[in-house]
């Protein structure tokens, strides 16, 4: 493949996907686009789009690009792919102050995790720590993903 593609990018995909969607690098051009599932099934039936918002239609035209060109795009790795609680878990892991570490350990466990790890980081003031963990966690799946995938990156 001769597409470069900035790791940056990829990292930013990665962290916005929401459910019902997929990234997808086209690697003819090197664009990477977000398709929601809706919009994947139109292009499938290959409903007419002519009477929508222009936004929407571009959306539409992406979809549709994707369906009949299926061979040019490769998904990114998705949220579930890029496992942030197995991450947050590991970092709670480098933790090195035991009290610090088993109170992190306790926030991740059962429904609210994410919100009451937030809220403990901060009380432990070593957001940046995390932040920068989470970092360089989302840049290595990246990496591999891109090696997988013969893809070209550049940081």
């Amino acid at each position: 493949m001769s597409i470069q593609v900035k790791l940056k990018d990829i990292i930013e995909e990665m962290e916005i996907q929401f459910e019902e969607s997929r990234s997808l690098l086209n690697i003819t051009t090197g664009e990477i686009v977000l398709v929601t599932s809706e919009d994947l099934k139109s292009a499938e039936n290959e409903e007419p789009f002519n009477h929508l918002p222009e936004w929407q239609q571009e959306n539409l035209k992406v979809a549709n690009d994707v369906v009949e060109n299926f061979e040019n795009y490769i998904e990114l790795p998705t949220k579930y792919e890029v496992n942030e609680y197995e991450i947050m878990e590991d970092f709670c892991l480098t933790i090195s102050d035991q009290r610090k570490q088993d109170i992190l350990l306790r926030s991740i466990k059962g429904k609210g995790a994410f919100r009451r790890f937030k809220d403990q980081i901060i009380d432990f003031e070593i957001e940046d720590q995390w932040y920068s963990y989470r970092d360089e966690c989302f840049k290595e799946i990246a990496i591999k993903w891109c090696q997988d995938n013969n893809v070209n990156y550049i940081e």
